[in-house]
């Protein structure tokens, strides 16, 4: 802390001493006021997470699975498939012998997006790679293949905590690791978590977010379990709740979504099954294709008029049969590497992703009818695939269409310019989303709060660079639309792992106990180039400003200091001292009598004399506010 006097201290001492220092009073000069006034406020708009918060809690989902395990037997609809598993002193205890034993017992009902939560300990691990997993997604039976989320007895490792596949051939495909939070050990309970939406899952350890990932392989029958390996874990407080209807507008600290444009399309032919694999690969939330009738009404996934670009055909789409389509080459125009690629029908498409995972935000290009749009609905339900596809288009009577044959698609709308009033035809199409160009959004930035507020996303396209995505994370963008999906995602990584903005109160220190005849400076260290904003009793203050003491109250003051939603508070104290005192005198403007009559009996440490001649009319000169302090200043003294 930086700490000036108003007086040499020479000066203040001496009088402390016992001197009449009447000859050395001069003016001083006056400090410039650090408050600066209050701007006026906004009313605070609604955030997207406040809105979020509000809808559930209007509507909060009734769990599936809610077990104490207060029975003396394992609970009805539970079928333990392997391994041991009891109900033991109000706990469900599950044990396999080996590494090579994956006891499990399965629950619950097909749910695509829900949580899965409990409250663990092991008993015992035959060692520290053993684990107990939460099963996402298996059958009934419990026959492979199965999704599952890992947590190992050492859990401190590397792969301390793990998404992972048991793929139909009974081999391991582990696609996302990490380590946990905390060390878990022998005998210690922990609370963990994860949380499902379709392929995507979170694992949350102790409340703590640990874990994403986009890989999860989801079926229409698989129900949930809890698997064990070479241990003995017990189990409390299992709880699976269906999650609400997903907002696609981001929460704060989570990172931009990833929409991989027409498949990974920057690594492998654009619209082809190729690039859906790259873009799964690179671990996009969701693979954005286009879909466009042929002659004979079946949707293929094309973005052009004409196959003339991207195939080794001639002609408009809608001029030719699927026949004609399927023999084309779409991936030698390309690379060499990828000849031998076709233009998928939409089915096909929906079929891949639903075999090997990943959700898709379907563009309706170009010209199309109702029954044409019709047509796309048949192939999305006819294959249980609505809670992976989110509809866009260019064409707001497409919108209306789609939410009239399927309401229960999420909606974007495509715009190369803004509207003139974007809030209001996203209300009148029912948007879930409202998808502008850099260029268009670059117009208007704001438009991303106003869009939040009243509960629609925004997802820029396209944008391919890490300095513009850099940018629109600060603007509030949910979600980029990006050719370069593997690069975004580890952007995304990154983004995760970076320092928070936060701010450290440098002066004056915390719990600092300061005097009047300091002279204080207010520093507020800043680990970012976010803005900070800084108060001092709720009053706004400039970072470096100097602050008189002699203008504050005695007792406890606060500075806070904020970067976005962080807040960082720090607490001094103004407390009473001889030499304090001797500045309050020294500087209030009283007679030179009065002064000298104060001084000497500061000198004299007679503080409660000091005190009753300071609240006379005797002591001429002083302000109301410097002879209040004064007083109090001295009757603090004298109790000393």
């Amino acid at each position: 802390m930086k700490l000036t006097t108003r007086r040499p201290r020479a000066v203040l001492t001496a009088l402390v001493a016992g001197a009449t220092l009447t000859a050395l009073i001069t003016p001083s000069a006056a400090e410039a006021d650090p408050f600066a006034p209050a701007a006026p406020q906004a009313a605070d708009a609604l955030t997207a997470d406040a809105f979020t918060a509000d809808a559930l809690a209007a509507d909060a989902p009734t769990p599936t699975v809610d077990e104490k395990f207060d029975g003396s037997s394992l609970p009805t609809g539970w079928t333990a498939v392997e391994g041991t598993w009891k109900v033991q002193d109000g706990r469900l205890v599950g044990t396999s012998t080996s590494s090579a034993q994956q006891s499990r017992i399965t629950f619950g009902t097909p749910l695509t997006d829900f949580r899965i939560e409990s409250r663990l300990r092991f008993e015992s691990a035959l060692d520290a790679a053993r684990w107990v997993a939460f099963g996402l997604d298996l059958a009934p039976t419990g026959a492979v293949p199965w999704s599952i989320a890992t947590l190992r007895n050492g859990s401190t490792a590397t792969n301390g905590l793990e998404f992972a596949q048991r793929t139909a051939a009974n081999t391991w495909n582990v696609t996302d690791t990490a380590a946990a939070p905390l060390q878990v050990g022998i005998g210690k309970e922990v609370a963990v978590a994860v949380e499902v939406r379709g392929t995507r899952a979170t694992w949350y350890v102790d409340g703590r977010e640990a874990l994403r990932t986009t890989m999860v392989n989801r079926s229409t029958t698989g129900v949930q379990a809890l698997i064990v390996n070479g241990a003995t874990v017990s189990f409390d407080d299992l709880r699976v709740t269906p999650l609400a209807k997903e907002s696609f507008i981001r929460k704060t600290g989570d990172p931009l979504r990833v929409w991989a444009h027409r498949g990974g399309s920057s690594a492998a032919p654009e619209n082809t099954a190729a690039s859906d694999e790259v873009a799964r690969r690179a671990r996009a939330e969701w693979i954005e294709n286009d879909v466009q009738p042929t002659k004979d009404g079946v949707p293929v996934i094309l973005h052009d008029t004409s196959v003339d670009r991207t195939t080794d055909g001639t002609g408009a789409i809608r001029n030719l049969t699927l026949a004609e389509v399927a023999t084309m080459d779409a991936g030698s125009w390309f690379a060499p590497a990828f000849t031998g690629q076709r233009v998928p029908t939409l089915g096909q498409q929906l079929d891949g992703l639903k075999a090997r995972g990943g959700n898709l935000l379907l563009e309706v290009k170009g010209v199309h009818t109702r029954d044409s749009v019709a047509r796309i609905v048949t192939d999305i339900r006819s294959r249980n695939m609505s809670s992976r596809v989110f509809v866009q288009s260019f064409e707001p009577q497409h919108l209306r269409w789609m939410r009239e044959l399927a309401p229960e698609l999420p909606l974007g709308l495509l715009r190369s310019t803004l509207d003139p009033d974007p809030v209001a035809i996203a209300k009148d199409l029912e948007l879930s989303a409202y998808n502008p160009s850099d260029a268009a959004f670059q117009t208007r930035p704001g438009i991303a709060a106003e869009l939040h507020a009243a509960g629609v996303a925004i997802n820029v396209w396209t944008v391919d660079d890490a300095t513009r995505w850099n940018a629109l994370e600060k603007a509030g963008v949910d979600g980029i639309i990006t050719n370069r999906p593997a690069e975004l995602y580890g952007w995304n990584a990154a983004f995760l792992q970076r320092t928070k903005p936060s701010a450290t109160v440098l002066s004056p220190a915390a719990g600092q106990r300061i005097d009047r005849a300091q002279l204080l400076r207010i520093a507020v260290g800043n680990n970012s180039a976010e803005p900070v904003t800084i108060t001092l009793d709720g009053r706004p203050i400039a970072n470096g400003a100097a602050v008189d003491t002699t203008e504050l109250t005695a007792g406890e003051h606060v500075i806070k200091a904020v970067i976005g939603e962080t807040a960082t508070e720090s607490k001094f104290e103004i407390v009473a001292t001889p030499t304090g005192l001797a500045n309050l005198i020294l500087t209030s403007g009283a007679s030179p009598a009065t002064v000298s009559t104060l001084t000497t009996l500061l000198g004299q440490r007679q503080y409660a004399v000091l005190a009753a001649y300071a609240n006379t009319p005797g002591a001429t000169g002083l302000t109301p506010v410097r002879r209040q302090q004064i007083v109090t200043e001295a009757r603090a003294l004298a109790t000393l």
